[in-house]
């Protein structure tokens, strides 16, 4: 695999080279272009475009199955934002989630 040919079906996915993907999303979108592609729901359809996407699936789907992950403290907390703000606020009431007490 080439990047032009990850390029190439990364276009075909309707997505771009900076989107952030994860797996389910590739698959899902891989799926409903099959679905409108597919010569027995659609007779206008050209069979070969079905392979093409599949083509184009099995590229992006090899590349991100090669992908090396992290799992360090940084990394996790830019995965995750939420996780990251909760950790760095956990000392704040307000921000932790802990409500003050009404005062009378």
């Amino acid at each position: 695999m080439t990047y032009a040919e990850l390029k190439e079906a990364l276009y075909l996915f309707g997505f771009h080279e900076n989107d952030l993907l994860t797996i389910k999303r590739i698959k899902q979108r891989h799926r409903s272009l099959v679905r409108k592609a597919h010569p027995d729901l659609h007779q206008h359809v050209d069979p070969a475009h079905i392979r093409h996407l599949n083509e184009a699936a099995k590229i992006i789907m090899e590349y991100v199955n090669s992908y090396r992950f992290s799992f360090s403290q940084q990394e996790f907390y830019q995965q995750i934002p939420e996780e990251h703000l909760k950790h760095q606020y956990s000392w704040d009431p307000i921000w932790a989630g802990q409500l003050e007490e009404k005062k009378e």
